[in-house]
């Protein structure tokens, strides 16, 4: 499984962007995709995830009402709209793919098999 994080770029406070991830390669029905961010000098935190099969999405407090994730119907790109960014959003922002999670688990970074390589989100103030 192979994904392709892209769509990050330099924006000021109070802009939107949307970022996307394509997924190929051995496909699941099952399982997760889940975008996590990391920001320099701090750990991996998770940022949102959907279910594959179901399409149940579920955020972090700190994005819940400015961002969205959503998938194409073929389920093969997703996407994460990022709306009223903020300075502290910036990060590289991965994309991952996992094929059994639960969801205790889904906020974990642990709890996914596949990762991409990373889009850099540059919110300026």
């Amino acid at each position: 499984v192979q994904l392709q994080a892209s769509g990050g770029g330099l924006v000021q406070a109070g802009d939107s962007l949307r970022v996307s991830c394509a997924i190929s390669g051995r496909t699941f029905s099952n399982g997760a995709i889940g975008w996590f961010r990391q920001a320099p000098g701090k750990e991996r935190e998770f940022v949102a995830a959907i279910f594959r099969s179901a399409g149940n999405t579920y955020y972090a407090d700190s994005v819940k009402g400015r961002f969205t994730m959503s998938r194409a119907s073929a389920k093969n790109t997703v996407y994460l709209q990022m709306n009223s960014l903020k300075p502290e959003d910036t990060a590289v922002y991965y994309c991952a793919a996992g094929e059994r999670i639960i969801l205790s688990a889904i906020r974990s970074t642990r709890a996914y098999n596949y990762w991409g390589q990373g889009t850099q989100v540059t919110v300026s103030s």
